[in-house]
């Protein structure tokens, strides 16, 4: 039997596609439904996306401030 989940498409630049694979991954595959192919583009499971959208910036902020501390 076929199960439908709701999705959002998600358009990114490719580094954001990697990072968001990356916590996909470590997290247990519970925000991918489908890796579209292409460097932009992501099927997103529609009740994860604002807590993926969090944890992606965080991430981010994560790598700014290691970044800001290597060239102090």
């Amino acid at each position: 039997m076929v199960k439908a989940v709701p999705g959002v498409l998600v358009k990114c630049d490719p580094s954001i596609k990697a990072l968001i694979l990356n916590l996909d991954k470590e997290f247990g595959n519970q925000y991918v439904i489908e890796d579209l192919g292409d460097e932009e583009h992501l099927l997103v499971k529609n009740d994860r996306i604002q807590e993926l959208k969090r944890r992606v910036q965080e991430e981010i902020s994560k790598r700014i401030e290691t970044k800001l501390d290597e060239d102090e």
